[in-house]
């Protein structure tokens, strides 16, 4: 059974595909309306400062979770989960760690490394290091799926957005067998003066053998 931290990670996994082929992938060519999209899109993730919402996530097998989010551009974030499972993802601008009290389970992996390095980079680019596959326009707004075209084994990504004014609405993530986890954005609204605690989490756990 895939842990919550796996869930989640796989759940944030787009970031993933759109920087991981940074230096190797070629964007598919795209008509000048979809490329306004992708523009536009990008310019949207690249003026987030400091915001606060909700999010729900769906997974491959129907489970729902949903929770709290905080972000505060470049490098700091912060998802809590609601009930029982507590889970913690806090990124401070340099690692994103993670904490699962129900497992006492603690990890720590360089932002860079994480998904979460899309949306909290200090220049996003969505026009970079990946293959577009489509430029999706819905009633009210627009997808981007994109794929790493060196490590398609990944899967896809599709970012949702809607129109008018522009704005992340969530994210769907196919996996390579076609699994897929939606997450759902919303209350996303500017958050000035967030507490720089909510940025933090040290392992929590009691250090054996020492004082």
């Amino acid at each position: 059974m895939t842990s919550p931290t796996r869930r989640f990670l796989l759940a944030l996994a787009g970031a993933a595909l759109l920087t991981a082929g940074a230096a190797t992938a070629e964007a598919a060519p795209l008509s000048a309306a979809d490329q306004a999209l992708v523009d536009k899109a990008t310019a949207y993730i690249q003026t987030l400062g400091s915001v606060a919402g909700r999010f729900t996530q769906v997974d491959a097998r129907g489970v729902t979770t949903g929770g709290q989010l905080w972000l505060q551009r470049p490098g700091k974030a912060r998802f809590a989960y609601d009930g029982a499972s507590g889970l913690l993802v806090v990124s401070n601008g340099n690692n994103v760690n993670i904490w699962d009290p129900r497992l006492k389970s603690y990890e720590s992996y360089p932002l860079s490394r994480t998904p979460l390095a899309l949306l909290l980079a200090r220049e996003v680019r969505l026009d970079r290091g990946v293959t577009i596959s489509a430029v999706t326009r819905r009633a009210d707004g627009f997808s981007i799926t994109a794929v790493d075209a060196k490590r398609q084994t990944l899967g896809k990504i599709s970012l949702d957005f809607s129109d008018g004014p522009v704005a992340l609405t969530g994210w769907t993530v196919t996996d390579v067998k076609g699994g897929q986890t939606r997450v759902t954005l919303s209350g996303l609204r500017p958050a000035s003066g967030l507490d720089k605690k909510l940025f933090v989490l040290s392992d929590p756990r009691p250090r054996v053998g020492k004082p």
